[in-house]
This record gives structure tokens, C-alpha cells and sequence, in this order.
């Protein structure tokens, strides 16, 4: 392969900056950009140790004093000859030791494209790269540490004994036939049907968790609704800690759906501020309120606010409001809003209910203005949304792509568990279990076709 370079670190001045270079040979091209001071070679330095010594630019003159570091391969992220530079973070200096790479025989790298290698040369299976990215773009703690779960091969492990199950049945089954004379012994239905239970109750069980992987990595749209002055923009003030949508006495203020995530409960909301839902005359307002019945519409979870002083038990609105989100089919959270005006706390308001649509999650009463009842908040969104189990780290589906494969997987083996309770040929049978191990095999990238992998690393930025 050739041997590519790329900057990778941000685009901003910062403390230290890194220049990565990986390929076959790439130690000669290093030598030219970098002079150790101790006098060895690059490709001769201790493998992964840094040390110190000169940037030098195409004419070799020193453009600035840093550390480079050797991985020698197979054992290197890429799984070929790479090392790093480390030199001052200024734009100008990272630029300047690329070009020098680039005249020395190195060339821009794509995005993505180191990771792509290692997935190429082995080291990481497709659900490991996409982990790289996960990483890259958790915003929480919970995203991050399922993201570095998953890089040390949290799914792959909930995925293999699916995988041997159904090889050993398919294996045995061709070893039979291609091998007629030979001492192996047939496979049984029972075995076969026994493997695939297995298989369907795994399969089933990782389908599962989609939608937490789902919150974890997309977070949670949350539509912020109710009627106009109710104090739903100081509520999202007061989630997101800066005045991000204006607030004023004046009904209507809020005339577009204003958007800014949010960590609620050590849950990301996606948190989309919507006008105040009434009738109205005014055109620019009527726009407002029917952006904010489609958020409703497309909302994971959607915070009712109140202004407190409403009677509770006057469901007129509240049903109008529900009704427009197709009777609750998000999770909805009534939010009694000015609670340092209203004194109400959460055991005093009364019950919102009504026995052809569904209640609320829970009923919280807050302050935006003092933050009281936000703590009650944040527990009432994380029992929602709950992050799951220590263990399950790292074995979530987080992404489309994954859940549609390992749906596929799981189809082809309830189609075979079907067709074998049937009466069917266990060689019938066999060609729906082959079918679900290459859709497994697609997760994982053992049978991934060029499109899908090349769609997965343009989401990757430059240098990583």
C-alpha cells in the first residue's frame, strides 16, 4: 500500500499537535522530515517509545523541535509500519511537516483511512472501526465508555458463539456430503434445531438493545410543549445553562423551534423549543405552532410545561396537546413550571389522567429561575431512559447499519427453524443458516461488500 500521511489534530492553534504516517517503508520517508537527537533512524528507534529531535521542512531546515514515535508492523494501529510526530500545535508548523512528508513520497490520506487499513490488515473487525467514530463523537460518559467497550470487542464476543454455532452445524453438514467415505458423523435435526434456538434467542436478545444504543449515541429529541408564556424556554435555558432561546412576558416569543442539546439525568436530550400551541391569526406564529405539532410528532420524549397556575384538573388543553402527538406515543413528562411563583411542589399537583389516553411518566414541579424540582427532573428522564446494565457496555447496537444486518440474521434462522420443524431436508434448511451467517459476517465485516465499508469510513474525519 502507499504511504499516507494527514494531520491529526484540529485545525486550531493548540499545545501539541500530531502528524500521523503509515506504510510499508515508511521509516525512510520519516528519516527525511525528522532528525533524533540521539542519531539513530527512525525505523531503529524503540518501538513505541518517543523520542526527541528535529522537524525538519523539504530543505531541511528545522521547523520546529518534537518527539516522534515508531510502530513498527503488524503490531501498529494499522497493522503496517506507522509512527507519529508530536511537535507544537500551530497550524503552520503541522502544514509545513505534511507538505515535507508529501515531498519525501508520502501522500494526503482520505478520511478514515488509517482505520480502514486496520481493517483491512485484521486488526480491527468492522464493529471495532465503528467504535473508533463512536468514540470520537460521544458527548457523554455513558456513549464513550460503550464506544470503548465496543473497540475491545464487546459485540464481536456477543456475536461469535452465534457465529460458531451456526458454522459447526453447516461444517459438519458439507463434511458429510463432500466427504462420504471419511469417519464423520452425520449431523442430527435435533443438533440442528438446538443451534439455531440458540442462535435466535442470542439475536434476539442484542435486537434488543437498539434503542438504547440508539439514545446513547444519538441522544434523545425532546419536544418542549405547551401553551404560550408557560415557561418553556426558561426551562430550556435552564437544562441547557445558557440563555439560548429568548424569554419575555410576551405570549408568543417563540415563533420557530429552537434547538441545543442537553445532559438531563446523565441522558443527552436533544431539546427542541417549541411555540406556544394555540389558535392564532398571526401568519408568521401559525408557521411557529405547526413546526412544534411536528416536533411532537417526531419527538422520542416530550416535557408537557404548565405554568402552575392552571386548574389540573381542566384537561381541555392537555388533551388537545397529547392528541396532536398521536395519543402518546412518545413518553411524556407534565412539568409544572414557576414553582418559586406557585409554592406547588410535585405531591401537590393533581392528577392528569383520563381513561382513553395515556398519563404522563411522571409529574415534576420546577424553578427555571432557582433550579428547585430540576434534580426531580433528572431522575424522572434517566428512569426513561435508563442506561443499562455495567456489563452490557460495548455489546449495544448503536447504528442502523448493525441492526438491520443482525435482523436479517435473525430472520434467515427463524426461516430455517421454520422449514426444519416443517420436515424440510436439513440441506434446505442449511442454506437459510448460511444466509444468516453472512449477514452476521456483514456486521462484523467478514463478508461486507466494498460499498458498505466505504460508507462507513467517510464518516471518519482526516487522520484517523
Amino acid at each position: 500500500m502507499e504511504i499516507i500521511a494527514a494531520i491529526a489534530a484540529g485545525a486550531v492553534p493548540s499545545a501539541i499537535g500530531i502528524v500521523r504516517v503509515s506504510g510499508e517503508g515508511c521509516g525512510a520517508v520519516c528519516g527525511k522530515v525528522f532528525r533524533a537527537r540521539n542519531g539513530r533512524p527512525v525505523e531503529h528507534q524503540h518501538p513505541r517509545m518517543m523520542v526527541l529531535g528535529d522537524m525538519l521542512d523539504a530543505e531541511g531546515r528545522t521547523i520546529d523541535h518534537g518527539l516522534a514515535v515508531w510502530f513498527p508492523g503488524p503490531h501498529s494501529y494499522t497493522g503496517e509500519d506507522s509512527a507519529e510526530f508530536h511537535c507544537h500545535g500551530s497550524p503552520a508548523v503541522l502544514r509545513e511537516l505534511l507538505t515535507a512528508l508529501f515531498s519525501a513520497g508520502a501522500r494526503q490520506a482520505g478520511p478514515g483511512e488509517f482505520t480502514k487499513r486496520a481493517f483491512l490488515n485484521g486488526r480491527l473487525d468492522l464493529t471495532q472501526a465503528e467504535a473508533v467514530i463512536d468514540l470520537i463523537d460521544a458527548e457523554t460518559a455513558a456513549a464513550a465508555r460503550n464506544a470503548a467497550a465496543q473497540l475491545d470487542g464487546g459485540l464481536r464476543s456477543r456475536l461469535e458463539p452465534v457465529q460458531n454455532a451456526l458454522l459447526e452445524v453447516t461444517s459438519r453438514f458439507y463434511a458429510v456430503v463432500d466427504y462420504p467415505d471419511e469417519d464423520i458423523e452425520d449431523v442430527q435435526p435435533e443438533e440442528i434445531a438446538e443451534a439455531l434456538r440458540s442462535a435466535d434467542e442470542s439475536l434476539t436478545r442484542l435486537l434488543e438493545t437498539c434503542r438504547r444504543g440508539q439514545v446513547l449515541k444519538k441522544g434523545v429529541r425532546t419536544a418542549i410543549v405547551g401553551l404560550p408564556n408557560a415557561g418553556k424556554s426558561s426551562l430550556l435555558n435552564a437544562l441547557a445553562g445558557c440563555d439560548r432561546a429568548i424569554v419575555t412576558d410576551i405570549p408568543g416569543t417563540t415563533r420557530d423551534t429552537v434547538e441545543e442539546s442537553a445532559l438531563c439525568g446523565g441522558v443527552l436530550l436533544r431539546l427542541i423549543d417549541t411555540a406556544g400551541l394555540r389558535e392564532t391569526e398571526d401568519v408568521v406564529e401559525r408557521l411557529g405552532v405547526a413546526r412544534s405539532r411536528k416536533a411532537m410528532e417526531t419527538a422520542d420524549l416530550i416535557l408537557l410545561v404548565d405554568d402552575g397556575l392552571t386548574d389540573p384538573e381542566n384537561l381541555t388543553e392537555f388533551r388537545r396537546l397529547l392528541d396532536s402527538t398521536g395519543r402518546g406515543t412518545a413518553p411524556w413528562i407534565y412539568v409544572a413550571s414557576k414553582r418559586d411563583l406557585t409554592g406547588k411542589t410535585a405531591g401537590s399537583i393533581g392528577a392528569i389522567d383520563a381513561p382513553d389516553w395515556k398519563g404522563p411518566a411522571a409529574y415534576v414541579s420546577i424553578s427555571s429561575v432557582t433550579g428547585e424540582g430540576l434534580g426531580d427532573l433528572e431522575e424522572a428522564v434517566a428512569k426513561l431512559f435508563p442506561s443499562g446494565e455495567p456489563q452490557e457496555a460495548g455489546s449495544l447496537l448503536t447504528d442502523q447499519r448493525q441492526e438491520e444486518a443482525a435482523s436479517r440474521a435473525r430472520n434467515a434462522v427463524r426461516r430455517a427453524l421454520a422449514a426444519l420443524e416443517s420436515g424440510l431436508t436439513p440441506d434446505a434448511v442449511l442454506t437459510d443458516a448460511e444466509e444468516a451467517l453472512n449477514a452476521i459476517g456483514e456486521l462484523t465485516g467478514r463478508t461486507a461488500k466494498e460499498e458498505i465499508v466505504s460508507r462507513i469510513f467517510s464518516r471518519f474525519c482526516v487522520g484517523k
